[in-house]
């Protein structure tokens, strides 16, 4: 079953938000959190040589992450739900630009030697369907990075809004510490890295420095960090 059938109209309205929105996205966007999650991914979880790999941005946004991973010289497929969200990608790198769905990927059984997902699964009203879409298109032994909030702190969505600190009225369909590991377990992954980010739920430059700091610590303390951030291999 298409897991994007089953979505009623205000579902579809939430999810496709970003793509409403893309050209507003980058003026609005914490630069210190895509830095510090495109290091950790590239440096910490995906240390291995991509140049050649093919490599899929599964939900790319405005292309941050495909950038990074042209420089590196991966065979990069941005994906995301339309073409204002590519178009910005296209102004970043040269990326092959696809429009689809986690929920619905448009690519071929065992396509990819590495798939990035960061901040995407959450967007959906069904997040690990579309990780069990991104299994089936990962070759066999190719590497998912997935990065998503932790739903312990779910409730931070209700204060920033409340303070309004922020804007999104996409779907947040956040996912426990436990869930995941256990929701990627079921789907057949070998998980190798689990860490998270980022202690507190608020990024601002006055605590950069606290948030560094505490990100020493981010195998021990990754339960109750904001971000759960995973590399595993299909």
């Amino acid at each position: 079953m298409n897991p994007c059938a089953s979505m009623n109209i205000g579902q579809k309205k939430r999810m496709y938000f970003y793509e409403l929105n893309a050209e507003k996205f980058d003026s609005k966007m914490n630069m210190y959190d895509t830095n510090k999650r495109i290091e950790i991914i590239f440096s910490e979880l995906l240390h291995e040589d991509i140049k050649g790999k093919k490599l899929l941005d599964a939900g790319c946004g405005t292309g941050w992450i495909s950038k990074a991973a042209c420089e590196r010289k991966a065979i990069v497929i941005s994906m995301d739900l339309g073409v204002k969200l590519l178009t910005q990608t296209a102004r970043k790198c040269d990326s092959i630009r696809v429009a689809g769905s986690i929920l619905n990927m448009p690519f071929p059984d065992n396509t990819f030697d590495v798939i990035i997902s960061s901040e995407v699964i959450e967007h959906t009203p069904h997040p690990f369907a579309g990780v069990e879409k991104m299994y089936r298109t990962l070759k066999p032994g190719g590497i998912l990075i997935l990065t998503t909030p932790n739903k312990i702190w779910y409730f931070s969505v209700w204060i920033a809004n409340k303070l309004k600190l922020r804007h999104y009225q996409g779907i947040e369909n956040w996912t426990s510490w436990r869930e995941a590991k256990k929701r990627l377990d079921y789907i057949g992954f070998k998980r190798e890295i689990m860490i998270g980010l980022y202690i507190l739920p608020f990024v601002h430059p006055i605590i950069y420095p606290l948030l560094d700091f505490f990100n020493r610590f981010k195998k021990k303390l990754g339960p109750i960090m904001i971000n759960i951030v995973i590399r595993c291999r299909k």
